[in-house]
């Protein structure tokens, strides 16, 4: 089978591997789609994503498929199975894990980081995170429940309410993907602010958010009830702050420079009441995902611009594609 594999720091090649063989708990997919995303760009340059990625190994953590052999002990699905992967393997033994939260596993695994993932024809997964697709639901879309299920943990650790005015900073993926989750939790009114026109029009016909391109307009300060922070630059989050009104929440989710610091004003912190909150990877937040997919909630497809073969992603992970405001891979297709 062919295979993209990142030999070293940006150096992918199409190999030849063989097909994989399964543990009794393991199954093995037949690939559709697998989605490119910020993570898989900073594996290639050689930087940590939610676990460090050692080379040679296949990226391809956001992926879907067809189940085509699990083994003896897996009961939760069966062969030819639309199914999509939680990259994320827990240990169960750590603190964090005893404790209920296993996002902060002190033994973290992964499906396309730590072993290798979808950016091949068939892959292993274990079958306590493999998770049956609807019939209504693309397998295209189906690849990117990951990142749906990780916007999905951040709104987890927010309470939400009608009332509320959300903002969200970034016109990336993620950042998109807030919008329609806050609006489908009930929030009244969702603002996406970015620097793409092309992206801030898309977001206002198909999902009904305002939006503010903040190359041309200002981001009104203290106006905020929910705020979220998806870009990941220092800039940025200090421009989420001075967006929160009094008692506002403010979501750090983008992922800025290991080195990256900002300035916060600890008066305002202190005056305004803030809450300022991290959110790491997606526990506990597959199914609410692909419920949200099936009941058209929520719908990725309208966000993707780019489909790729193997020998074309290279060009997007080393920055050379511009314009992009969501890549898959397409491996196997529909049809897989």
């Amino acid at each position: 089978m062919k295979a993209l594999v990142l030999q070293g720091i940006k150096d992918l090649a199409v190999q030849e591997y063989d097909v994989p063989e399964i543990k009794p708990d393991e199954v093995l997919i037949h690939t559709a789609y697998a989605g490119i995303c910020g993570t898989d760009k900073a594996l290639y340059a050689g930087l940590p994503g939610s676990a460090s990625a050692v080379p040679p190994i296949v990226l391809g953590h956001e992926n879907s498929g067809v189940v085509a052999k699990v083994g003896d002990a897996v009961t939760n699905v069966k062969v030819g199975d639309r199914v999509t992967v939680d990259p994320n393997i827990y240990c169960g033994q750590c603190k964090y894990c005893r404790t209920s939260r296993p996002e902060l596993c002190e033994h973290l695994d992964a499906v396309g980081v730590t072993r290798d993932g979808g950016f091949e024809e068939y892959f292993t997964a274990p079958a306590k995170v493999v998770y049956q697709v609807p019939d209504n639901v693309s397998l295209k879309a189906a690849a990117v429940v990951e990142p749906i299920s990780c916007a999905m943990h951040g709104v987890d650790l927010l309470t939400t309410h009608p009332y509320q005015k959300a903002l969200v900073l970034g016109d990336g993926f993620e950042g998109q993907l807030f919008a329609q989750i806050l609006k489908a939790r009930g929030i009244h009114e969702v603002t996406l602010a970015g620097r793409s026109d092309e992206k801030l029009a898309n977001n206002r016909e198909h999902f009904g958010v305002k939006t503010i391109n903040t190359t041309k307009e200002e981001i009104p300060a203290d106006a905020f009830d929910i705020v979220v922070e998806a870009v990941g630059l220092p800039q940025t989050q200090e421009q989420c702050l001075a967006a929160a009104a009094k008692g506002a929440q403010v979501l750090m989710f983008g992922v800025g420079n290991p080195d990256a610091k900002f300035s916060v004003n600890t008066y305002d912190v202190f005056k305004k009441q803030l809450t300022i909150q991290g959110a790491f990877i997606n526990p506990y937040t597959f199914e609410d995902s692909i419920a949200l997919l099936a009941s058209g909630k929520v719908d990725p497809l309208p966000l993707f611009s780019h489909e790729l073969a193997f020998n074309e992603v290279e060009d997007f992970v080393s920055g050379k594609l511009g314009k992009v405001s969501k890549a898959v891979v397409k491996v196997g297709g529909e049809e897989a």
